[in-house]
Protein backbone atom coordinates (compact mmCIF):
# COMPACT_ATOMS: atom_id res chain seq x y z
CA UNK A 1 0.00 0.00 0.00
CA UNK A 2 2.85 2.38 0.84
CA UNK A 3 4.37 1.90 -2.60
CA UNK A 4 1.02 2.58 -4.25
CA UNK A 5 0.56 5.71 -2.14
CA UNK A 6 4.01 6.91 -3.15
CA UNK A 7 3.20 6.36 -6.82
CA UNK A 8 -0.11 8.21 -6.52
CA UNK A 9 1.50 11.18 -4.79
CA UNK A 10 4.36 11.23 -7.26
CA UNK A 11 1.90 11.18 -10.17
CA UNK A 12 -0.01 14.08 -8.62
CA UNK A 13 3.15 16.15 -8.20
CA UNK A 14 4.22 15.36 -11.74
CA UNK A 15 0.80 16.35 -13.11
CA UNK A 16 1.02 19.72 -11.33
CA UNK A 17 4.51 20.29 -12.72
CA UNK A 18 3.45 19.46 -16.28
CA UNK A 19 0.41 21.75 -15.92
CA UNK A 20 2.76 24.56 -14.87
CA UNK A 21 4.96 23.99 -17.94
CA UNK A 22 1.90 24.28 -20.15
CA UNK A 23 0.16 27.20 -18.45
CA UNK A 24 3.07 29.38 -17.31
CA UNK A 25 5.86 28.58 -19.75
CA UNK A 26 3.83 27.71 -22.80
CA UNK A 27 5.98 24.62 -23.39
CA UNK A 28 5.44 22.72 -26.64
CA UNK A 29 3.80 19.32 -26.66
CA UNK A 30 7.01 17.42 -27.42
CA UNK A 31 8.74 19.25 -24.54
CA UNK A 32 5.97 18.26 -22.15
CA UNK A 33 6.20 14.66 -23.35
CA UNK A 34 9.97 14.60 -22.84
CA UNK A 35 9.67 15.90 -19.26
CA UNK A 36 6.87 13.38 -18.58
CA UNK A 37 9.01 10.45 -19.79
CA UNK A 38 12.12 11.47 -17.87
CA UNK A 39 10.31 12.20 -14.63
CA UNK A 40 8.02 9.16 -14.77
CA UNK A 41 11.12 6.95 -15.02
CA UNK A 42 12.71 8.75 -12.08
CA UNK A 43 9.58 8.55 -9.92
CA UNK A 44 9.16 4.84 -10.73
CA UNK A 45 12.73 4.27 -9.52
CA UNK A 46 12.03 6.35 -6.43
CA UNK A 47 8.71 4.69 -5.53
CA UNK A 48 10.27 1.80 -3.60
CA UNK A 49 12.29 4.22 -1.47
CA UNK A 50 9.91 7.11 -0.89
CA UNK A 51 8.43 10.08 -2.70
CA UNK A 52 9.66 13.21 -4.42
CA UNK A 53 8.68 15.12 -1.30
CA UNK A 54 11.23 13.28 0.85
CA UNK A 55 13.85 12.25 -1.75
CA UNK A 56 17.47 12.96 -0.84
CA UNK A 57 20.57 13.77 -2.86
CA UNK A 58 21.69 10.17 -2.32
CA UNK A 59 18.50 8.93 -4.00
CA UNK A 60 19.34 11.05 -7.04
CA UNK A 61 22.94 9.81 -7.12
CA UNK A 62 21.74 6.22 -6.92
CA UNK A 63 19.38 6.80 -9.83
CA UNK A 64 22.05 8.44 -12.01
CA UNK A 65 24.49 5.64 -11.18
CA UNK A 66 21.87 3.10 -12.28
CA UNK A 67 21.49 4.93 -15.59
CA UNK A 68 25.26 4.89 -16.07
CA UNK A 69 25.41 1.14 -15.39
CA UNK A 70 22.78 0.64 -18.10
CA UNK A 71 25.14 2.34 -20.53
CA UNK A 72 23.16 5.57 -20.95
CA UNK A 73 25.34 8.24 -22.57
CA UNK A 74 26.49 11.20 -20.44
CA UNK A 75 24.46 13.58 -22.62
CA UNK A 76 21.29 11.57 -21.99
CA UNK A 77 21.98 11.40 -18.24
CA UNK A 78 22.59 15.15 -18.21
CA UNK A 79 19.25 15.74 -19.93
CA UNK A 80 17.41 13.57 -17.39
CA UNK A 81 19.14 15.36 -14.52
CA UNK A 82 18.05 18.69 -16.00
CA UNK A 83 14.43 17.51 -15.96
CA UNK A 84 14.81 16.41 -12.34
CA UNK A 85 16.32 19.76 -11.36
CA UNK A 86 13.39 21.64 -12.91
CA UNK A 87 10.96 19.36 -11.09
CA UNK A 88 12.52 19.85 -7.65
CA UNK A 89 12.80 23.61 -8.15
CA UNK A 90 9.07 23.61 -8.85
CA UNK A 91 8.34 21.60 -5.69
CA UNK A 92 10.48 24.01 -3.66
CA UNK A 93 8.78 27.07 -5.13
CA UNK A 94 5.33 25.59 -4.45
CA UNK A 95 6.15 24.78 -0.83
CA UNK A 96 5.97 21.02 -1.38
CA UNK A 97 9.60 20.75 -0.25
CA UNK A 98 11.79 22.79 2.04
CA UNK A 99 14.94 22.16 -0.01
CA UNK A 100 16.20 21.11 -3.43
CA UNK A 101 18.16 17.81 -3.31
CA UNK A 102 19.30 18.22 -6.92
CA UNK A 103 21.34 21.33 -6.05
CA UNK A 104 24.08 19.13 -4.58
CA UNK A 105 24.35 16.92 -7.69
CA UNK A 106 27.07 17.53 -10.25
CA UNK A 107 26.15 17.11 -13.90
CA UNK A 108 27.73 14.15 -15.71
CA UNK A 109 31.01 15.06 -17.38
CA UNK A 110 30.29 15.26 -21.08
CA UNK A 111 33.88 15.58 -22.27
CA UNK A 112 34.86 17.39 -25.41
CA UNK A 113 33.53 15.81 -28.60
CA UNK A 114 36.22 14.30 -30.79
CA UNK A 115 36.70 16.17 -34.04
CA UNK A 116 35.50 14.59 -37.25
CA UNK A 117 38.41 13.55 -39.42
CA UNK A 118 39.02 11.85 -42.73
CA UNK A 119 41.34 8.89 -43.10
CA UNK A 120 44.52 9.30 -45.10
CA UNK A 121 42.98 7.16 -47.85
CA UNK A 122 39.92 9.43 -48.01
CA UNK A 123 42.06 12.57 -48.23
CA UNK A 124 44.13 10.98 -51.01
CA UNK A 125 40.92 10.08 -52.83
CA UNK A 126 39.73 13.70 -52.62
CA UNK A 127 43.08 15.02 -53.88
CA UNK A 128 43.25 12.48 -56.70
CA UNK A 129 39.69 13.28 -57.76
CA UNK A 130 40.37 17.03 -57.75
CA UNK A 131 43.57 16.54 -59.74
CA UNK A 132 41.80 14.31 -62.27
CA UNK A 133 39.11 16.97 -62.70
CA UNK A 134 41.84 19.44 -63.72
CA UNK A 135 43.13 17.05 -66.37
CA UNK A 136 39.74 16.52 -68.04
CA UNK A 137 38.25 19.98 -67.60
CA UNK A 138 39.34 21.29 -71.00
CA UNK A 139 39.56 25.09 -71.22
CA UNK A 140 37.73 28.12 -69.96
CA UNK A 141 35.80 28.62 -66.73
CA UNK A 142 35.53 24.91 -65.88
CA UNK A 143 39.30 24.46 -66.01
CA UNK A 144 40.00 27.57 -63.93
CA UNK A 145 37.57 26.42 -61.24
CA UNK A 146 39.03 22.91 -61.22
CA UNK A 147 42.57 24.29 -60.87
CA UNK A 148 41.45 26.63 -58.08
CA UNK A 149 39.72 23.86 -56.13
CA UNK A 150 42.70 21.54 -56.45
CA UNK A 151 45.07 24.30 -55.28
CA UNK A 152 42.77 25.14 -52.37
CA UNK A 153 42.56 21.49 -51.34
CA UNK A 154 46.33 20.91 -51.53
CA UNK A 155 46.98 24.12 -49.57
CA UNK A 156 44.39 23.31 -46.92
CA UNK A 157 45.70 19.81 -46.28
CA UNK A 158 49.33 20.98 -46.41
CA UNK A 159 48.85 23.79 -43.87
CA UNK A 160 45.76 23.11 -41.74
CA UNK A 161 44.64 26.72 -42.15
CA UNK A 162 41.28 27.90 -40.90
CA UNK A 163 38.92 28.36 -43.83
CA UNK A 164 38.73 32.10 -43.10
CA UNK A 165 42.54 32.28 -43.30
CA UNK A 166 42.71 30.21 -46.46
CA UNK A 167 40.21 32.11 -48.60
CA UNK A 168 41.58 35.50 -47.50
CA UNK A 169 45.19 34.76 -48.47
CA UNK A 170 46.55 37.67 -50.52
CA UNK A 171 48.48 36.88 -53.66
CA UNK A 172 51.42 38.74 -52.15
CA UNK A 173 51.75 36.06 -49.45
CA UNK A 174 54.04 34.13 -51.82
CA UNK A 175 56.22 37.08 -52.85
CA UNK A 176 58.87 36.91 -50.11
CA UNK A 177 59.08 33.13 -49.79
CA UNK A 178 56.91 30.60 -51.60
CA UNK A 179 57.94 27.82 -49.19
CA UNK A 180 56.51 29.44 -46.05
CA UNK A 181 53.23 31.29 -45.58
CA UNK A 182 52.97 34.10 -43.04
CA UNK A 183 49.46 33.81 -41.63
CA UNK A 184 47.67 36.43 -39.57
CA UNK A 185 45.25 34.45 -37.44
CA UNK A 186 42.83 35.10 -34.61
CA UNK A 187 43.62 38.10 -32.45
CA UNK A 188 46.05 39.39 -35.08
CA UNK A 189 48.65 36.77 -34.09
CA UNK A 190 51.08 35.87 -36.86
CA UNK A 191 52.55 32.43 -37.47
CA UNK A 192 54.67 30.75 -40.11
CA UNK A 193 53.28 27.71 -41.90
CA UNK A 194 55.42 25.66 -44.32
CA UNK A 195 54.05 24.90 -47.77
CA UNK A 196 55.01 21.60 -49.39
CA UNK A 197 56.11 21.17 -52.99
CA UNK A 198 52.83 19.61 -54.16
CA UNK A 199 50.82 22.55 -52.84
CA UNK A 200 53.28 25.04 -54.37
CA UNK A 201 52.93 23.39 -57.77
CA UNK A 202 49.13 23.34 -57.55
CA UNK A 203 49.07 27.03 -56.59
CA UNK A 204 51.49 27.86 -59.39
CA UNK A 205 49.34 26.17 -62.05
CA UNK A 206 46.24 27.87 -60.64
CA UNK A 207 47.95 31.30 -60.74
CA UNK A 208 49.13 30.73 -64.31
CA UNK A 209 45.47 30.36 -65.31
CA UNK A 210 44.49 33.45 -63.30
CA UNK A 211 47.24 35.55 -64.92
CA UNK A 212 46.27 34.32 -68.37
CA UNK A 213 42.75 35.63 -67.74
CA UNK A 214 44.12 38.93 -66.48
CA UNK A 215 46.26 39.25 -69.61
CA UNK A 216 43.03 38.97 -71.62
CA UNK A 217 41.58 41.97 -69.79
CA UNK A 218 39.98 40.36 -66.74
CA UNK A 219 40.13 42.39 -63.52
CA UNK A 220 43.35 41.88 -61.55
CA UNK A 221 42.55 40.54 -58.09
CA UNK A 222 44.75 40.93 -55.01
CA UNK A 223 43.57 37.54 -53.67
CA UNK A 224 45.36 34.23 -54.07
CA UNK A 225 42.06 32.42 -54.72
CA UNK A 226 39.81 34.97 -56.44
CA UNK A 227 36.18 34.46 -57.34
CA UNK A 228 34.90 35.17 -60.83
CA UNK A 229 34.08 38.70 -59.70
CA UNK A 230 37.60 39.42 -58.45
CA UNK A 231 36.80 39.12 -54.74
CA UNK A 232 38.18 36.27 -52.68
CA UNK A 233 36.24 33.00 -52.77
CA UNK A 234 33.60 32.75 -50.04
CA UNK A 235 33.65 30.02 -47.42
CA UNK A 236 30.15 28.98 -48.48
CA UNK A 237 31.26 28.50 -52.09
CA UNK A 238 34.31 26.50 -51.02
CA UNK A 239 32.10 24.31 -48.84
CA UNK A 240 29.74 23.67 -51.77
CA UNK A 241 32.60 22.74 -54.09
CA UNK A 242 34.07 20.35 -51.52
CA UNK A 243 30.70 18.62 -51.05
CA UNK A 244 30.40 18.15 -54.82
CA UNK A 245 33.97 16.81 -54.95
CA UNK A 246 33.21 14.38 -52.10
CA UNK A 247 30.25 12.97 -54.03
CA UNK A 248 32.44 12.53 -57.10
CA UNK A 249 35.09 10.80 -54.96
CA UNK A 250 32.52 8.43 -53.44
CA UNK A 251 32.79 9.92 -49.94
CA UNK A 252 29.78 10.89 -47.81
CA UNK A 253 29.51 14.68 -48.40
CA UNK A 254 28.43 15.32 -44.81
CA UNK A 255 31.87 14.03 -43.76
CA UNK A 256 33.77 16.63 -45.80
CA UNK A 257 34.28 20.31 -45.04
CA UNK A 258 37.23 22.72 -44.81
CA UNK A 259 37.23 22.29 -41.03
CA UNK A 260 37.29 18.50 -41.30
CA UNK A 261 40.38 18.78 -43.53
CA UNK A 262 42.01 21.02 -40.92
CA UNK A 263 41.35 18.27 -38.36
CA UNK A 264 42.75 15.68 -40.76
CA UNK A 265 45.94 17.72 -41.15
CA UNK A 266 46.47 17.83 -37.37
CA UNK A 267 45.49 14.22 -36.69
CA UNK A 268 47.64 12.77 -39.47
CA UNK A 269 50.68 14.77 -38.30
CA UNK A 270 50.27 13.55 -34.73
CA UNK A 271 49.72 9.98 -35.87
CA UNK A 272 53.09 10.11 -37.62
CA UNK A 273 55.04 11.41 -34.67
CA UNK A 274 54.58 15.19 -34.53
CA UNK A 275 54.39 16.61 -31.01
CA UNK A 276 51.37 18.46 -29.68
CA UNK A 277 53.20 21.78 -29.22
CA UNK A 278 54.27 21.88 -32.88
CA UNK A 279 50.74 21.13 -34.06
CA UNK A 280 49.45 23.87 -31.75
CA UNK A 281 51.76 26.38 -33.45
CA UNK A 282 50.83 25.23 -36.94
CA UNK A 283 47.10 25.44 -36.21
CA UNK A 284 47.45 28.85 -34.55
CA UNK A 285 45.86 27.83 -31.25
CA UNK A 286 46.55 30.40 -28.55
CA UNK A 287 46.20 27.77 -25.81
CA UNK A 288 47.45 24.20 -26.03
CA UNK A 289 44.30 23.03 -24.24
CA UNK A 290 42.47 23.63 -27.54
CA UNK A 291 44.93 21.35 -29.34
CA UNK A 292 44.47 18.65 -26.70
CA UNK A 293 41.28 17.46 -28.41
CA UNK A 294 43.75 15.44 -30.52
CA UNK A 295 45.34 13.59 -27.60
CA UNK A 296 43.32 10.49 -28.53
CA UNK A 297 45.50 10.27 -31.66
CA UNK A 298 48.70 10.34 -29.58
CA UNK A 299 47.30 7.76 -27.15
CA UNK A 300 46.43 5.41 -30.02
CA UNK A 301 49.89 5.85 -31.58
CA UNK A 302 51.58 5.11 -28.26
CA UNK A 303 49.42 2.04 -27.77
CA UNK A 304 50.46 0.72 -31.19
CA UNK A 305 54.13 1.44 -30.46
CA UNK A 306 53.98 -0.49 -27.19
CA UNK A 307 52.21 -3.43 -28.83
CA UNK A 308 54.75 -3.52 -31.66
CA UNK A 309 57.97 -2.97 -29.72
CA UNK A 310 57.48 -4.11 -26.11
CA UNK A 311 59.68 -7.20 -25.67
CA UNK A 312 56.97 -9.24 -23.95
CA UNK A 313 53.87 -8.07 -25.84
CA UNK A 314 54.06 -10.45 -28.80
CA UNK A 315 55.26 -13.38 -26.69
CA UNK A 316 52.29 -13.03 -24.34
CA UNK A 317 49.85 -12.70 -27.22
CA UNK A 318 51.31 -15.87 -28.79
CA UNK A 319 50.92 -17.81 -25.55
CA UNK A 320 47.31 -16.65 -25.22
CA UNK A 321 46.62 -17.78 -28.77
Amino acid sequence: MAAKGSRDKGSSELALFLDMLTAERGAARHTIDAYARDLSEFLAHLAAKGTAADATSDHLRTYLAALARKGLAPTSRARKLSSIRQFFRFLLAEGMRADDPSSAIDSPKLGRPLPKILSLAEVEMLLDTAQAACARSGKGVARRRALRLYALLETLYATGLRVSELIALPRAVLTADDQVLTIKGKGGRERLVPLNETARQAIGTHLDAVRADEAQGKRVSPWLFPSSGGQHLTRQRLGQELKALAIEAGIQPSHVSPHVLRHAFASHLLDRGADLRTVQQLLGHADISTTQIYTHVIEERLRRLVEQHHPLAQARLTRRG
